[in-house]
């Protein structure tokens, strides 16, 4: 019951904020709100297949779904959001063509992969539990990679920025990738649903406070170059005036 509980809370809290990005999304047409908005509804669909897997018991559709939501695609649109963040449209659209293409693959290759053994009815497996090599590949690939360009973006913005919001934003993402993968480690380690869920929830938290704050600082950059007219942009931070909207 508390396994179902945690699952189902974590699963509300990423479909509240996915929301209310999308929001944020349909009122600006940022883009990279709107592959926020994405990364947060696929954490909402892997938690919903925690809580899922914790009341009715796990199988061979449950596990697959929590697996590729949770494991492999979330995290890479979570780095489409901050590639366009920082290195604006051109780079964003490239980032997210090969992501929704990479996605595509994997979700075939999860729904085909064969169950090397029987999912366990009540405990969440890992995935070495029960695929063989290739959506095992895929998973470390898409977290490991995605992490590292969420984490990069961070280390970027702290060094060219130094100051300000977004510096801020981007460590505050980093930080809730790092928890939710934290999560995924935690559960491989003492084998506890709720405390996979009570991870992955803080992550998407956190991950959400960092979006808060990016929204923030676009928003006050746009704000001062359209009342202070021309002459605005040049009173801002250099990097923060130069900067395109993504």
């Amino acid at each position: 019951m508390t396994e179902t509980a945690l699952g189902t809370g974590a699963g509300l809290v990423a479909l509240a904020f996915c929301l209310s990005t999308f929001e944020r999304w349909l009122a600006r047409r940022r883009r990279h709100e709107l592959a926020w908005s994405v990364a947060l509804a696929l954490f909402a669909v892997a938690s919903g297949a925690l809580a899922a897997g914790a009341a009715n018991g796990w199988n061979g559709p449950i596990f697959r779904v929590f697996y590729l939501f949770g494991a492999i695609v979330n995290v890479p649109f979570l780095a489409v959001g901050s590639v366009y963040l920082l290195g604006g449209r051109r780079a964003g659209d490239r980032a997210a063509v090969s992501v929704a293409v990479f996605s595509a693959f994997a979700a075939g290759v999860v729904v085909a992969a064969p169950l090397t053994h029987a999912i366990p009815r009540h405990r969440l497996p890992q995935g070495s539990d029960v695929f063989g090599a290739l959506p095992r590949v895929l998973a470390g690939l898409a977290s490991g990679a995605g992490a590292l360009v969420v984490l990069g973006a961070a280390a970027w913005s702290a060094w060219r920025y130094r100051r300000g919001r977004m510096v801020g934003a981007n460590l505050l993402i980093a930080a809730g990738t790092l928890v939710t993968g934290a999560s995924g480690l935690l559960n491989s380690v003492v084998g506890q649903m709720d405390a996979f869920a009570v991870t992955l929830a803080v992550g998407i938290t956190v991950i959400f406070a960092g979006f808060l704050v990016a929204t923030t600082e676009a928003r006050v950059t746009e704000a001062a170059s359209t009342e202070g007219g021309p002459g605005a942009a040049s009173s801002l931070p250099r990097s923060a005036a130069a900067r395109p909207p993504p």
